[in-house]
C-alpha cells in the first residue's frame, strides 16, 4: 500500500504522494521521482509513494484518490512510518532539486498551503483571460470563452453548498504534522458522501472550506506551488502558437519557470498539463549547476557598491 523511496530523515519530514494504478505510478516515477529524490537527499527528506486505494471500494463513504490524502496522516500512524511532518504533493508537480526546504518555512502546527488566487506574481483576472483566450484561439474553437472558470469564489462554495471563505488553495500540496492533524483530516474524509457535489468535481473546494474553516492555515509563498497553466499564459504564450510540439522549447521554458520557482505543479486536464511528459526536466548538470548558483547568489549579502562603468564586449549578432 505505501512503497518507501527514502526514510524518513532525523527531522521526521517527509514528501509523500498517491499513485495508484500502473500509467500514473509510471509518469510519476519517470517525469517526476528523479527530481523529488535529489530534492529529499539534499534536505534528509522521507519520501513515500501510495500505490493502492487506503481504503476500499465497498466501503460507504470511499471517494477516488484525491480524497484519500485526507487518511495519509492515520494511514502512516497505523504502517508505524515515523513521519512527524508530511507535504503531500500531486504526481504531476516537478521539483527543482536546489530549492529550498518547504519545512523550514512550516510551523508543524497548521495546513500549509499556497493560494491560487492570492500573493501571486501576476495579475488573476488578466493571466485566467490569457490562458481562456489561447485555448480559445489555439487549441479549441469549442472552449468557452466565458464559463465556470470565472465564477466567483464566494458562488464556488455557495454550489456545494458551503458558507464563503475568502482565499482557495490548489490543494495538490498540503502540509500537515501527523499528530496534530491526522484525526481531523480522517474526520473530514468521514464527513463527505461519496458523491459528494463541487465545481470542480473533486476534492477542492470542500477541502478548501475545512481547512480554511479551522483557523488553522499557514499560507506559504506561490513559488512552493507555482502553476504551469498561469506560467505559460503568462510568460510563455509562444507555446500555445507555433511551438505546440517542440519538446525542446517546451522543456526550455519549464526549466526556466523552475529558475524561479520551486515546486511547478501541472495541474489540469488540458493541453498544457501534459507538458511535465516531455521528460529530461532539470536532467542536464549544467542546468542544475545554474540553479544551484543562482540559489547560492541569492544569499549572498548586497552592497550596492559602485564598480565603475561596465560594458559588455561586442558581439557577431547579425543585424539581419
Amino acid at each position: 500500500m505505501i512503497e518507501v523511496y527514502r526514510p524518513n530523515g532525523l527531522s521526521g519530514n517527509c514528501l509523500g504522494t498517491i499513485a495508484i494504478g500502473d500509467v500514473y505510478k509510471s509518469e510519476w516515477m519517470t517525469h517526476a521521482l528523479p527530481g523529488w529524490q535529489k530534492y529529499c537527499d539534499r534536505h534528509d527528506l522521507g519520501l513515500f509513494v501510495v500505490t493502492a486505494d487506503l481504503i476500499t471500494k465497498e466501503h460507504p463513504k470511499w471517494k477516488k484518490p484525491t480524497w484519500q490524502k485526507l487518511l495519509l496522516g492515520q494511514v502512516l500512524k497505523e504502517e508505524g512510518i515515523g513521519a512527524i511532518n508530511v507535504c503531500y504533493l500531486d504526481t504531476d508537480i516537478l521539483i527543482n532539486p536546489m530549492a529550498p526546504n518547504i519545512f523550514d518555512h512550516y510551523d508543524g502546527r497548521s495546513y500549509g498551503l499556497v493560494s491560487q488566487i492570492k500573493n501571486l506574481p501576476m495579475p488573476l483576472d488578466l493571466v485566467m483571460r490569457q490562458y481562456v483566450f489561447l485555448r480559445h484561439n489555439f487549441y479549441d474553437r469549442g472552449y468557452p470563452l466565458d464559463s465556470v472558470v470565472f465564477m466567483p469564489l464566494a458562488k464556488q462554495y455557495e454550489y456545494s453548498g458551503l458558507t464563503a471563505v475568502d482565499d482557495s488553495a490548489c490543494a495538490g500540496l498540503i502540509l500537515f504534522n501527523v499528530a496534530e492533524l491526522a484525526d481531523e483530516m480522517e474526520g473530514w474524509f468521514q464527513k463527505y458522501d461519496t458523491q459528494t457535489a463541487s465545481v470542480t468535481d473533486g476534492d477542492q473546494t470542500h477541502l478548501n472550506w475545512e481547512m480554511i474553516s479551522s483557523g488553522k492555515v499557514q499560507w506559504l509563498p506561490y513559488e512552493f506551488q507555482a502553476l504551469w497553466v498561469y506560467e505559460m499564459a503568462w510568460k510563455y504564450p509562444f507555446l500555445y502558437t507555433a511551438h505546440q510540439s517542440n519538446k525542446t522549447l517546451i522543456r526550455e521554458c519549464i526549466e526556466a519557470s523552475l529558475f524561479s520557482n520551486y515546486f511547478l505543479h501541472f495541474a489540469g486536464s488540458w493541453h498544457e498539463s501534459d507538458m511535465w511528459l516531455v521528460g529530461d526536466i532539470m536532467a542536464d548538470p549544467n542546468v542544475i549547476k545554474t540553479h544551484a548558483d543562482f540559489q547560492d547568489y541569492m544569499k549572498q549579502p548586497l552592497t550596492g557598491e559602485p564598480k565603475g562603468l561596465i560594458k559588455p564586449a561586442k558581439t557577431n549578432m547579425s543585424s539581419d
